[in-house]
């Protein structure tokens, strides 16, 4: 059944992707959070039907603690699919209930658990990549949650080593008392973490712009890649998520808006795509709309590469 449906995708999308074939040697891998409804395997199926190369998505439900576990039949459809549609580096998005950096001990348990639970879910199902926030300081103070990640995650080193996900720290916006919004964040974490675990950075470009980097333009660019790269280290940044912004610069909040349809403008992108540090790394839209608007902008965006 599973093999029926992707060849009646593919017959739809081989003219997409003839053309992608004329970009580049190989495709560049972009794509969307698509959706899981009817079974994990659809979201596959969907990234397929609106010409992605990569998807993200979610293994669980992101509202819930205790997600169902995963069975054979649901792990055999997800590598059918996986094989037949051919796309790459796929991407979890983990719990928004999950805060690893909790002063609160019940909430932290909690939060280590789903998150243990989340890499097993990843490594069932070859998952390249696990997305997420770092954490929040809520009562404490931004090192404390800091170190409180790094002591969750240390205590899942045995269980990281068993698949070959890496976990990525998202940029944040800044909300509230989220970390994650300055690249000293994100580099205390991996220095602190990176020869115990795999893990790395996805830039979310919605959230970096509202928490003051400016992406505007190709010299902004290049002064905040040049602050990464010298902070962080371009050799940790494995992923990007696809946002513009409906907030202006520096408003440390997280809205989302349509490429080059918010206040980062779409030259933003087209310097993205043909970046030769950055047009290769996976990218993953999160925009609103859904499918027709996810394909009209994986089209304007390999459109851009071709440049």
């Amino acid at each position: 059944m599973i093999i029926m449906m992707v060849t009646e995708l593919s017959n739809k999308n081989s003219l997409f992707l003839e053309n992608m074939e004329h970009l580049s040697k190989d495709a560049l891998l972009i794509g969307a959070h698509t959706s899981t409804a009817g079974g994990l395997f659809r979201a596959l199926l969907q990234g397929e039907e609106i010409g992605a190369t990569t998807i993200q998505l979610f293994t669980s439900n992101q509202r819930q603690w205790k997600p169902r576990k995963l069975d054979d039949d649901q792990i055999g459809l997800w590598k059918e699919a996986l094989d037949q549609t051919g796309l790459k580096k796929v991407m979890s998005h983990d719990s928004y209930l999950i805060n690893l950096g909790s002063t609160n001990q019940e909430i932290l348990h909690k939060s280590q658990e789903t998150f243990k639970e989340e890499i097993i879910r990843c490594h069932a199902l070859n998952i390249s990549f696990l997305n997420f926030h770092p954490g929040a300081a809520t009562t404490g103070h931004e090192e404390d949650c800091l170190n409180q990640i790094i002591a969750s995650l240390k205590k899942m080193e045995s269980l990281c080593q068993k698949g070959h996900t890496r976990l990525l720290f998202e940029t944040t916006a800044g909300q509230g008392t989220s970390v994650g919004h300055k690249f000293e964040h994100l580099a205390y974490l991996i220095d602190q973490l990176h020869k115990h675990i795999p893990v790395g950075v996805c830039i979310d470009t919605c959230h970096i712009f509202a928490a003051g980097y400016d992406i505007r333009t190709p010299e902004s660019w290049e002064k905040t890649i040049k602050e990464f790269d010298e902070i962080i280290g371009l050799n940790h940044l494995f992923a990007f998520h696809l946002n513009d912004s409906m907030k202006p610069l520096g408003s440390r909040r997280d809205r989302h808006a349509h490429l080059g349809k918010g206040m980062v403008g779409i030259d933003s992108f087209k310097y993205l795509m043909v970046h030769p540090k950055l047009r290769e790394i996976p990218k993953y839209l999160e925009t609103p709309g859904g499918s027709s608007e996810w394909k009209k902008e994986i089209e304007l965006l390999r459109t851009f590469a071709k440049k």
